[in-house]
């Protein structure tokens, strides 16, 4: 996939979780029907295992198959319905078991408390990582502007803490730290001094990005993007061996930093939620219950995602309303408690690392004196129109040109792509002092509400009060508190953000989907930030030379501090993302979160929801939606309304022009015919009926279930051979004198597979589908079976009635 989706570069699958898969190749044979999943044991149908009588356990059932039965191949769907039934055998089994003995007691309270203990190892190690990420970022970013004679790891900031020959004025100045210009020429202004430093900032961007993306494609793919589209598809159902594997963390982990110290216009929030899932999917294989359950799997990835935006922003109750509002498929009561927990351990081993220097979790502090006004709502409902066309523009640019790279030669250079954008950035960004900054810094000089101490071009204000009169007539403690005519250094920074602006809506479109680790938080928020700040600036001039309008009447008076251009940038930054991804109530509390400005969450609520509104109007995917449907994800929307009036018979297989529906035979087939019908189509499952003449439905069986417990009946079990007959019923017949044994795999048959009548409406189906995690669904007229609805059919015909292309769905 090429954008920021799946990176591949030909690897292949093997059956551990942490292998890499090859999506070409997977393209090209995936299963026509139903699912898969990551290497689960002995587990079963569990509804199928399960005898009339109820004497016979179906986790005993299965263990005479041997590994591998019940479980799911890559790129296809779990079935949650049966992985919910296997979860509730296995805690019935646990409560039986706890009253015969102390060892089954505490077994039984080391069951309930793993997935605490699961959370509070995954809290530990997202916070660990994702503090080690921001410090190591910190200082290959000021790398790339000098070194620090004390000691090359310093970063510049920590350089000169220890310095006495600093002031406060100045505190970024200190003979400790060395710019390239200062090492090499000797000279700290001048022409040269420009050029040396320019030249050794485009190299080390160069140097950054070059070696982010060599490592993802040498050793891991999929440790690019920005990871949310691939953990929305898989917290869905679906299954990508590899994706949140060992190397996979590794990788990402180096090479978030290398492409966010490169200077790309990129972030590293989107990747730490990768790097959370991650860490969550490995420590999964510490526990049994969660190592062999797919969906129990998901709900630790669900947590996982709460702790990943925890560690991110420092925002851990924001966190967990994103994983519940934007990421996950299905969030239980449970995971909400585990997730706030997991994001609390997150959040307080960050602050421990303390990785910022202010003891603060914070990442943009704010601290605004003055309240707003009933009047200002409108430039805030202003900046929410921005965000929102801003969001829809960008979506539309931004999948146009990963199709353009898709579909064209630039797709084959994914390393030239990179370092070209890569110079293009440098050599743009650096004579600009609002490009040439992190991402991160530019948005919190942006919210910076200016005091006396100030030295920033955007607080280079006249010295007048309005009047003439000098400022010298107020009191020094209100003196940056009145409203004030815009210096010469206000004005030249207006022009600079003006151009940051352009610049920063351009070359993201462009960034966004490389090869390197990227996310979009931080490129989205600094281009509101920008917005913002400016119509601050705006309003703020205005309300100073014209205090006396009817506007400003009443609540801005002359001398009076009204206007904060700080709250404007805080306000343009949430709209953009607001508009960008389409996250409203989970926004608005990582904003508070981000910031600490409580006192603004009514304007915050009114730019986000105008900003939703205004980008639905326009189109109503966001950011990862789009990039979901451009890779062709397994991706049921459940945002997204079914409001065509079709049938399950339209869009049942098989259809008029079709071979007839490939079924198993309860009692009539021998292992040779079931051998030939398993190589000869490609399906995942088969319906199993009476006969081939009644075709009255007994039940469901998985094609990966039964080569397992073929082969394995094969090598272990005693006189299996070709034409011994393979049976499906409860008891075992007498077979005729001479004749080799049956196959009895009742075990492995799905006594219960949910069925649809022909006439059922396709919205009722769709609802099925989406909220039981079905893979397929079988159609039946009077208990006779007609044909079989899979997920995937669901996708094309929502796409075929969208007048899209149906078969881009599956990896196209």
């Amino acid at each position: 996939m090429e954008n920021s989706g799946f990176c591949n570069d030909n690897y292949t699958s093997e059956t551990s979780d942490d292998d890499l898969v090859d999506l070409t190749g997977a393209t090209c044979d995936f299963p026509e029907d139903v699912p898969y999943l990551d290497g689960d044991d002995s587990a079963g149908r569990s509804k199928g295992g399960q005898a009339q009588n109820g004497s016979v356990d179906v986790l005993d059932l299965l263990q005479g198959w041997g590994s591998g039965v019940g479980t799911y191949d890559d790129f296809n769907t779990i079935d949650w319905v049966r992985e919910k039934s296997k979860d509730r055998d296995r805690h019935r089994e646990i409560s039986r078991k706890r009253r015969q003995s102390i060892t089954a007691l505490l077994l039984s309270v080391s069951d309930a408390f793993s997935g605490w203990l699961l959370m509070l190892l995954i809290g530990l190690m997202s916070g660990a990582l994702a503090g080690g990420i921001d410090i190591a970022a910190h200082w290959l970013t000021d790398l790339k502007e000098g070194v620090c004679l004390n000691g090359f790891w310093f970063n510049h900031e920590h350089c000169c803490w220890n310095s006495k020959e600093t002031t406060f004025q100045e505190r970024h100045r200190c003979p400790q730290w060395k710019s390239w210009a200062e090492l090499t020429v000797g000279v700290t202004e001048g022409a040269s001094a420009y050029v040396v430093n320019y030249l050794m900032y485009v190299i080390w961007a160069l140097l950054f990005s070059f070696l982010a993306v060599f490592l993802v494609r040498a050793f891991a793919p999929y440790a690019c993007g920005s990871g949310i589209p691939e953990i929305k598809t898989i917290l869905s159902g679906f299954i990508i061996r590899g994706y949140l594997g060992k190397w996979t963390l590794v990788i990402k982990t180096i090479t978030l930093v290398l492409a966010v110290a490169s200077g790309l216009s990129l972030g590293k929030e989107g990747p730490l939620v990768h790097v959370a899932c991650c860490c969550g999917n490995i420590f999964c294989h510490l526990f049994t219950k969660y190592r062999k359950n797919e969906a129990k799997r998901r709900e630790v990835l669900s947590a996982a995602s709460a702790v990943g935006v925890s560690v991110a922003f420092g925002a851990p109750i924001g966190g967990v309303l994103f994983s519940l509002e934007e990421v996950s498929y299905y969030f239980p009561l449970k995971t909400l408690w585990r997730s706030f927990f997991a994001a609390l351990v997150a959040a307080f081993t960050l602050r421990s690392i303390n990785p910022f220097g202010n003891s603060r979790l914070v990442l943009f502090y704010v601290e605004f004196h003055t309240p707003w006004h009933l009047l200002e709502l409108f430039p805030f409902v202003l900046l929410g129109i921005f965000g929102g066309l801003w969001g829809a523009l960008f979506i539309r640019a931004n999948i146009a040109w990963c199709r353009r790279r898709k579909a064209t030669r630039l797709g084959r250079y994914p390393v030239l792509e990179v370092a070209v954008v890569s110079l293009a950035t440098a050599v743009l960004a650096f004579p600009n002092d609002y490009t040439r900054m992190s991402g991160s810094e530019l948005i919190s000089e942006l919210f910076n509400d200016c005091s006396l101490l100030d030295s920033s071009k955007l607080c280079d204000y006249g010295p007048l009060a309005k009047g003439g009169e000098p400022a010298g007539n107020l009191s020094e403690g209100t003196v940056g508190q009145a409203e004030r005519p815009a210096g010469p250094g206000v004005y030249t920074a207006v022009w600079q953000l003006a151009m940051a602006l352009l610049f920063k809506m351009a070359i993201t479109v462009v960034t966004f989907g490389m090869k390197v680790p990227s996310g979009l938080f931080i490129p989205s928020m600094a281009v509101g930030a920008v917005a913002g700040r400016l119509l601050g600036i705006g309003m703020e001039q205005l309300a100073y030379y014209h205090h006396d309008w009817d506007m400003f009447h009443g609540w801005c008076s002359p001398g009076a501090h009204c206007i904060t251009p700080g709250l404007y940038a805080m306000l343009g930054a949430a709209a953009c993302l607001g508009g960008v991804t389409r996250m409203t109530v989970s926004l608005v509390v990582i904003m508070f979160e981000l910031t600490g400005g409580l006192e603004y969450i009514v304007p915050l609520m009114a730019a986000v929801m105008t900003s939703k509104w205004v980008a639905d109007a326009l189109g109503r995917e966001g950011i990862y939606e789009a990039h979901i449907r451009l890779n062709g994800y397994p991706f049921l929307e459940p945002k997204e309304e079914f409001v065509h009036k079709t049938l399950a018979t339209d869009v049942m297989r098989p259809r008029r022009s079709d071979p007839p529906l490939s079924v198993v035979t309860q009692d009539g087939m021998t292992v040779e015919e079931l051998e030939g019908l398993i190589s000869d189509t490609s399906y995942s499952g088969f319906p199993v009926v009476v006969s081939p003449e009644s075709h009255r439905l007994v039940g469901f069986v998985l094609r990966r279930d039964l080569v397992i417990s073929i082969d394995n009946a094969r090598r272990c079990q005693e006189g299996i051979v070709g034409v011994s007959r393979v049976i499906f019923t409860e008891h075992t017949p007498v077979e005729a004198q001479g004749a080799p044994p049956p196959l009895n795999l009742r075990a492995i048959l799905d006594l219960s597979p949910l069925a649809i009548t022909d006439h059922t409406p396709m919205e009722i189906t769709v609802d099925i589908f989406r909220k039981l995690g079905l893979r397929q669904c079988l159609v039946t007229q009077n208990g006779r079976l007609l044909g079989i609805i899979t997920k995937k059919d669901i996708l094309k015909h929502m796409a075929q009635m969208a007048n899209r292309d149906p078969d881009s769905i599956l990896f196209n």
